[in-house]
């Protein structure tokens, strides 16, 4: 049994956090997490980390998590965005606390908030452009310049501020501020901009705001609000700590639970973009088929390749919660995600460069039912029957016309044995005017039948499918999206340089065995001695599409 002093040491830091909170019993011992996205993109893998993170947190210590959409920004936000957002949650295994939660519903309280702040004099309207803001805050060794607005009378902004709120501002004609620190080393906390006007619809809100709160401002409020004690993000915001608590300090209330921001690594993944505007101009420009397309990193593009949601909590549990933002080998994702498909997905046949072998000695007419193991990794999974023939399909690269020693596939005057079937030997062979391999002559010992107590042995085993019952499908070859470890880490070059010209290749005539001619979307395999492959959504009865989702190992150690 492990010691307390074991268990306390596997703890994360952000775990050992919580617990002496509760110790202490801050919060009145309660805990309260949320996961906040903005709903302008799909969510990628880098937010199934923080999704396992808070939702795993939430049933370790037995407190809810909140589903809110941090919806600040009605230019970039849509509902597509929120729907996805929630099927992913969904499909990762989590639920959340009550309905889904947003900024939007927040926004009479900041407003009333924001106001009490400008009579506080802690905040005020400037009508300067944003080129000057900027200019002025200067940088972070030199003071900045104090706006010509920022002392002018409560009053006045308050008036300004209802004329922003009620529409009579145009677009970037003024913004309210919050007055804070000109001098202070942290550029956050000189005079940040709480407020805009936007004459923009809201997916929520319609038409009833002109003005929106910036995320800086709404996202500790609503935090606030919700009674949310440990908020969870990425380590790009703790330089925005000090804002966070500063208006937190002026709007808290004693006997409410305050939150405390928590900062972790990111998840940077290799051979991936991250940025949700790197991977919406990748949509926009058509480079991919669209947020789901099996090579993005989204998780609707993982779905459809085939991943399961399984492996992507268990790579989360293997990347772990660190301080330091690092790069995780992209291979650790595969890896979970080959580790579970081998103990779930059944094993068929598929050939996806077929050549055509004649078995000279089996009868023509004969078709012998042969049973195979669905799963060696789970009994539960049964057996299957699989038609054999005379007339066979394996795949072209499993013969050479004169192979080298240690090529143990079939040749000429070489054996190899038939997964679950018999030995064949390799006779003859025919090409056509091109010099490509058109079928090749074998004869079968009918002594050597898989399971049948002959010990002959041979070195090689090949796949196959019985061309009488094969049935015709599509297969998409899925690589990494990218070539280069990290696309987007030279400054001087376009990440879309980087492009894999070999992550996508299209197969129209491979041969499947016949137990696959009723599958549906969705429905995962391994295709023995090939990888793990997916039923796509756009497959039909009628034109079968299956996605690769990995190779059985990882071919890129190679490169």
């Amino acid at each position: 049994m492990e010691s307390a002093e074991n268990s306390a040491r596997s703890l994360n830091f952000i775990e050992t956090i919580i617990e002496e909170d509760l110790r202490n019993h801050k919060n009145g011992g309660k805990v309260h997490f949320r996961f906040p996205p903005e709903p302008n993109g799909y969510l990628h893998i880098g937010h199934a980390k923080s999704i396992c993170l808070n939702f795993g947190l939430a049933e370790k210590y037995h407190g809810p998590c909140n589903l809110r959409f941090d919806d600040t920004n009605p230019t970039k936000e849509d509902t597509e965005y929120v729907d996805s957002i929630k099927e992913d949650i969904r499909w990762l295994g989590f639920r959340w606390e009550g309905e889904p939660k947003y900024a939007s519903d927040y926004f009479d309280q900041l407003y009333a908030w924001a106001v009490m702040l400008i009579k506080k004099g802690l905040a005020y309207v400037d009508e300067q452009t944003q080129e000057e803001i900027s200019r002025q805050k200067g940088v972070p060794t030199r003071p900045g310049i104090e706006s010509p607005y920022r002392n002018r009378p409560a009053e006045e902004s308050l008036a300004l501020f209802e004329q922003m709120k009620n529409g009579e501002v145009p677009d970037g004609a003024m913004v309210l501020r919050a007055k804070i620190d000109m001098s202070s080393p942290n550029m956050h906390l000189r005079d940040p901009i709480m407020y805009r006007v936007l004459h923009a619809e809201h997916h929520r809100t319609g038409k009833k705001w002109c003005i929106y709160p910036m995320y800086d401002f709404a996202h500790g409020q609503s935090d606030y609000i919700e009674g949310i004690t440990h908020s969870l993000c990425t380590l790009e915001f703790e330089i925005h700590r000090p804002l966070y608590d500063w208006f937190l300090d002026q709007i808290a209330e004693e006997g409410r639970p305050r939150p405390r921001q928590i900062e972790f690594a990111r998840l940077n993944l290799s051979y991936t973009v991250m940025s949700k505007r790197k991977l919406l101009e990748l949509v926009e420009k058509k480079i991919v088929s669209g947020w789901d397309d099996p090579r993005m990193p989204t998780l609707s593009g993982m779905r459809r390749r085939g991943f399961t949601p399984e492996a992507i909590r268990d790579f989360s549990d293997r990347v772990g919660i660190a301080k330091r933002n690092n790069v995780i080998d992209v291979g650790l994702l595969e890896f979970s995600v080959r580790e579970h498909l081998n103990k779930i997905t059944p094993r068929v046949f598929g050939v996806l460069d077929p050549v055509k072998v004649i078995i000279t000695n089996y009868p023509e007419d004969q078709t012998e039912m042969l049973t195979l193991i669905n799963n060696p990794e789970d009994e539960s999974a049964g057996t299957r029957e699989v038609p054999f023939t005379r007339e066979l399909y394996i795949e072209r690269n499993d013969f050479m016309e004169d192979p080298p020693r240690k090529f143990f596939r079939l040749g000429p005057g070489r054996e190899v044995r038939l997964k679950g079937a018999y030995i064949i030997k390799c006779e003859d062979y025919k090409k056509d005017e091109n010099g490509n391999i058109t079928e090749i002559y074998c004869t079968y010992d009918p002594e050597t039948k898989s399971g049948s107590g002959v010990q002959r042995k041979v070195k090689g085993t090949l796949h196959w499918v019985s061309v009488r019952h094969a049935v015709d499908a599509e297969v998409r070859l899925y690589d990494r999206l990218f070539s280069d470890e990290d696309p987007a880490g030279h400054k001087d070059r376009d990440f879309k340089e980087f492009l894999n010209p070999d992550s996508l290749k299209i197969l129209e005539h491979c041969k499947l065995e016949p137990s696959l001619k009723t599958v549906q979307p969705g429905d995962k395999f391994q295709f023995q001695r090939i990888g793990y492959f997916c039923v796509d959504k756009e497959s039909t009865p009628e034109q079968l599409i299956f996605n690769r989702t990995v190779a059985l190992r990882d071919s890129w150690k190679k490169r």
